[in-house]
């Protein structure tokens, strides 16, 4: 959808190498990159990208949400960040953990909140358990946050 909607140049990290090879086929990335996100740096430089966005990683035992001031980084001042999480059982834990990062993060200047939007049909349950009243999907919620630019400070 992305690239449908004019964005060309695109950058990808995974931690499976398996999964790179996966989108290098697609041929929509310029550049693919082997990272464990939260546990090593992004292979970026500083205020790098307009608009950063993790999709369907944010989650119990995959990316933990540490990882934020990461992606802030690479984040240029007044950039986009589109994340994603799993509103399932067994992920309550992590969210709540998410968004309590999501607002220190918000409350220390260091971005604002766009959007925070509930999705019903999120993904497909894979057990009754973590299906959303029966419905046979998981919910999810996208966020969107702005980063602040960088204050300006007085001289003299």
């Amino acid at each position: 959808q992305l690239h449908r909607r004019g964005f060309r140049c695109l950058h990808g990290v995974d931690g499976s190498a398996g999964m790179l090879e996966q989108a290098r086929r697609t041929g929509l990335y310029r550049e693919l990159r082997l990272c464990v996100l939260g546990t090593e740096p992004l292979p970026a430089p500083a205020e790098h990208y307009d608009a950063v966005t993790v999709v369907g990683a944010l989650g119990e035992g995959q990316v933990p949400s540490t990882v934020l001031p990461e992606l802030l980084r690479v984040t240029k001042p007044g950039g986009l960040l589109c994340l994603t999480t799993r509103s399932n059982p067994s992920n309550l834990r992590y969210k709540a953990e998410l968004e309590a990062a999501l607002g220190r993060l918000e409350r220390s200047g260091a971005w604002q909140k766009l959007l925070a939007q509930e999705v019903e049909y999120w993904e497909r349950a894979t057990t009754e358990e973590e299906s959303t009243q029966g419905t046979g999907y998981i919910s999810g919620v996208v966020y969107i946050y702005q980063k602040c630019p960088v204050p300006h400070l007085e001289e003299g």
